[in-house]
């Protein structure tokens, strides 16, 4: 069978774990944890950036330095993980879904305005498969109604909007780690921003509410607790593995990019006969290929699909329920609007194998077996 997904792995992470562990200082903001927030800072031109132990603390991060209170409303597309939800729900927030464009799969920034009432204080975008939402118009409606912009880029680290690396554009970005991301360290995140008003309140809140972080730099001869926090430090462990992928961020970016191409080349056939729609990118992303999907007719012809590819040892996956159709999304939240495309879209997709370590001959195996099936 070949894997869906496997973690990356470059060789060095051994080493520079064994480093960490041989240093004595394995807990979190260790030597690597500093070393992987300088490489995203200088690398994307960010201010600050923490380590986490996931994006969904991130986000969780970004809900409390963006004030979310009790009641306040949050808009978000509905084809996304929970994460993007849960960490606005702990907040008390009731969540806005609105539709998507089909075309990207990202948040349709057409519809956000209508979304808005006098309670509404975020809007948060979902890069999905690393290709930017369209922020020049959300940053627009944010400015006009005052309100913060969460970056959920999850999926978007090393792609671009119009040149600005995703992530850096809003008030708060939100990086995954995971081991299903291009650059993993098994579980983790990080959190971005550039105004230097929130550095002091993000530092207390990631050490469990104490101003460890300045004992540290010696601007205080002890560290005390201060003000509401948590523990949303990784290990230096962790951070260790990912630093390893980061030294080569260029090269699984390449990597990747000539997988996607592949793909994408190879299956415009499919497209042409119109049995098939492949992935879209606007002219003003530059992707990072973190995903490769098709959509087909409808829910009933994609699981055809993937019990086909399966029976051929290809492990290809759907992706997200829509979260207003789940308990928690009527609960916590409701649509704005029409779902128009969001379920209907969501049922179509289907994920194909993307990974640093995945064979070109593997590669090659799955497009031809692709272009071989016949039950569309």
């Amino acid at each position: 069978m070949i894997d869906f997904n496997r973690a990356p792995f470059t060789g060095k992470e051994t080493e520079y774990m064994e480093q960490a562990i041989k240093s004595g200082k394995m807990c979190g903001d260790g030597p690597f944890t500093k070393k992987c927030a300088k490489w995203i800072c200088d690398t994307y031109h960010v201010n600050h950036t923490l380590l986490t132990t996931s994006c969904t603390h991130a986000l969780e991060m970004s809900a409390y330095l963006a004030d979310i209170q009790p009641g306040d409303e949050v808009i978000m597309p509905s084809y996304t993980f929970c994460s993007t939800a849960d960490a606005f729900v702990l907040r008390g927030a009731k969540i806005v879904f609105v539709d998507i464009r089909p075309d990207t799969m990202n948040i349709d920034e057409r519809l956000i305005e209508a979304a808005i009432t006098e309670k509404t204080r975020a809007i948060v975008p979902v890069h999905y498969a690393g290709v930017a939402c369209a922020m020049d118009e959300i940053l627009a409606i944010a400015k006009k109604h005052d309100l913060k912009v969460v970056e959920d880029a999850a999926q978007g680290m090393n792609a671009y909007y119009k040149g600005k690396p995703l992530g850096t554009i809003g008030d708060f970005g939100c990086y995954s780690f995971h081991e299903t991301k291009n650059y993993t360290m098994g579980e983790g995140g990080a959190l971005l921003f550039q105004d230097e008003r929130y550095q002091e309140k993000a530092e207390i809140l990631r050490e469990k509410g104490t101003d460890r972080s300045k004992f540290f730099r010696g601007q205080v001869d002890k560290y005390t607790w201060v003000d509401f926090g948590s523990s949303y430090l990784p290990s230096d462990l962790n951070a260790a593995y990912l630093y390893a992928q980061l030294e080569i961020a260029d090269e699984i970016n390449s990597k990747r990019l000539q997988i996607y191409n592949y793909y994408h080349e190879a299956l415009a056939p499919l497209e042409e006969k119109g049995v098939l729609t492949r992935p879209f990118v606007p002219d003003y992303a530059t992707h990072n290929a973190h995903m490769y999907y098709v959509k087909l007719a409808d829910l009933e012809a994609r699981t055809r699909f993937i019990s086909y590819l399966r029976e051929h040892g290809i492990w290809a996956v759907f992706h997200y329920v829509p979260l207003h159709s789940a308990a928690a999304g009527r609960k916590f939240g409701r649509f704005s609007g029409e779902d128009v495309y969001t379920t209907k879209e969501s049922e179509r997709l289907v994920r194909l194998p993307m990974y640093y370590n995945l064979e070109m001959e593997q590669v090659e195996y799955i497009a031809d077996t692709i272009l071989k099936y016949q039950n569309w």
